[in-house]
């Protein structure tokens, strides 16, 4: 009887290898201190899951080694949970905390901080995986994304090569026009025409060209929509609410020179009504998505059969255990908050965390501010008069919803590129562990002085006024309030109110005309230069769309995020150099 052929076994694909995780963690600690800069900057910050997968992919092709489509996707889920701490407190409530209280945190307690709440996001994801992507089949868009971009660089060599020189082209560019602007201050800033010479003048009120490309690709990125948005709210606060306060007698004019910046006199009472108008505007659309994807559960959805749960039930089980433990302690010990609210605070940020999921699951952004912010109106009537526990707790919540959203975010790549859900748990918490370390030590050196370093025109931190001032106010009352806030307050929330409900129920081509309420609101607690740079960067992507739109669709987000890397990464550079002379 002849004898057939054996075949050997074919060999499994490798997935979770050293080299993926530590490519992970490594290209994550690059990415990290881009989202802390551009949160101190601007209060946002970008999923870097495409950039981290461009550069894994270059960098071990042109290392002359296989890399294939799974260990990219470890890599990838690694590196954007790294970039994605600063969820965890680092460019809101933590410096919010040190302006309010005057406390700090030295290294190793903000690593620790900042690690166990992303940590308890990983859990959240963990936990709620099966319902949000294989019942509820919710699409996540930037996983999506993700996973048709990887596709592409891993069927397309030549695709990758391009997209890759685009990154690294556009980071030199804006790091070097960055390093060149920081050592000699040479580079022009163009005041825009203004009525009169006497202050308030156009370069007073900040109606000035920056030579920043970190901006430009921002604008870029979230498209001419965010950024009409946000020339809109700079018009409304630095043009007309800014100088109508100072005649008024509201708020304090800057100095007299006509070219010096009126930002940190002004803002402080621009905050109020912009920080309302983003608040109201954002709960608002927060509460009509609920209620939507409410409604839709309740007409039903086909059944659909079930994938391995991301962890083993006891594993999870044992996970939350320790979170919960190690969360609840770390607020009692650190912050001296009640071992009871510390322990509200994490059942508290499971259900929210919970809702921002499900809410990046549908239109692709996580509310993290809005339940942030619904945690710290929770304490504040809950701990009325104590900052602290009103900023931490919510710091639990925006710690857990920001990791458990980007986590789901992967998953959804993992679950179209064919990848294990317990090996991409495995890679965020290495992901998480580098960015707390390298995102608090770059805090750290960025900001060592809270108090005399932020809400200024260098650094606006609009996220930190956000948060400051909601605990302020439910600290201390309506008297806290500078003189008039509370009239323009309750226009703006007026307002914010009316935008979500516009872009929510209108005709659809008619929704993508209204203004965003969250966008309008940024505008007043970020300098008007910073708005005009958006502006000019999303006309300049939405007029590239026009002339070229599959050269537009594949490489403007790449360029673009090379732009936001490149000044970032500079900017880190030059303050470490600042300090260490």
């Amino acid at each position: 009887m002849a004898l057939r052929p054996q075949h050997p076994a074919p060999r499994p694909v490798p997935e979770l290898t050293v080299r993926a995780v530590v490519t992970g963690m490594l290209i994550g600690a690059l990415l990290t201190p881009c989202n802390v800069y551009s949160g101190l900057k601007i209060g946002w910050a970008f999923n870097m899951s495409i950039a981290a997968g461009l550069i894994g992919f270059g960098l071990w092709r042109a290392l002359g080694r296989r890399w294939g489509l799974l260990e990219n996707n470890i890599n990838q889920t690694a590196a954007s949970s790294a970039a994605s701490i600063i969820s965890g407190g680092l460019v809101a409530p933590i410096p919010a905390w040190q302006l309010i209280t005057g406390g700090s945190l030295p290294f190793p307690l903000l690593a620790f901080w900042v690690f166990v709440v992303s940590a308890l996001g990983i859990v959240v994801a963990a936990g709620i995986r099966n319902q949000m992507l294989v019942r509820e089949q919710l699409q996540f868009p930037a996983g999506v994304a993700t996973a048709a971009t990887m596709r592409q660089i891993h069927g397309d060599g030549p695709e990758a090569a391009r997209g890759l020189r685009l990154l690294l082209g556009g980071g030199a560019v804006s790091a070097l026009l960055k390093l060149v602007d920081g050592a000699t201050g040479s580079l022009p800033r163009l005041a825009l025409p203004a009525v009169g010479a006497a202050p308030p003048t156009a370069a007073n009120l900040g109606f000035v060209l920056d030579p920043s490309l970190l901006m430009v690709g921002f604008g870029a990125i979230v498209g001419l929509r965010i950024g009409l948005s946000l020339l809109i709210g700079a018009v409304l606060a630095w043009a007309l609410l800014g100088p109508l306060a100072v005649a008024q007698g509201w708020a304090e004019a800057g100095p007299a020179d006509a070219a010096a910046p009126w930002f940190g006199a002004l803002v402080e009472w621009l905050l109020w009504p912009g920080v309302t108008l983003m608040v109201v505007a954002t709960l608002t659309s927060l509460a009509i998505t609920l209620v939507r994807i409410a409604r839709r559960r309740r007409r039903g959805r086909a059944a659909t059969a079930s994938l391995p749960p991301t962890l083993p039930l006891p594993v999870f089980v044992a996970a939350f255990g320790v979170c919960l433990l190690l969360a609840a302690t770390a607020q009692v010990m650190i912050f001296g908050i009640g071992a009871w609210q510390a322990a509200l605070a994490v059942v508290l940020s499971f259900v929210l965390a919970a809702v921002a999921a499900r809410v990046a699951g549908e239109t692709g952004i996580a509310p993290i501010g809005a339940v942030g912010k619904v945690t710290q109106l929770s304490f504040g009537a809950i701990t009325p008069g104590d900052a602290t526990a009103n900023l931490m707790a919510a710091n639990v919540t925006g710690g857990a919803a920001g990791q458990a959203a980007d986590l789901l975010q992967d998953l959804r790549t993992g679950m179209i590129v064919g990848a294990s859900p317990a090996f991409q748990a495995v890679a965020q918490v290495f992901g998480v562990l580098t960015g707390s370390l390298v995102g608090s030590l770059v805090y750290l050196v960025l900001i060592p002085d809270p108090a005399g370093m932020l809400l200024t025109a260098e650094w606006p931190a609009p996220a930190v006024a956000t948060w400051k001032a909601v605990a302020e106010v439910m600290a201390q009352g309506p008297g806290a309030l500078p003189p008039a806030a509370m009239p323009a307050m309750a226009v703006a929330g007026v307002a914010g109110l009316l935008l979500a409900l516009a872009e929510s129920f209108l005709p659809a081509r008619l929704a993508r005309m209204v203004p965003s309420g969250a966008a309008v609101g940024l505008a007043f607690v970020i300098p008007a230069w910073n708005a005009l740079s958006f502006f000019l960067g999303a006309v300049a992507a939405a007029l590239l769309r026009r002339a070229a739109p599959d050269w537009a669709d594949r490489y403007t987000t790449v360029l673009a995020a090379g732009l936001v890397a490149g000044e970032s990464i500079a900017g880190v550079v030059m303050a470490g150099m600042q300090i260490a002379g």
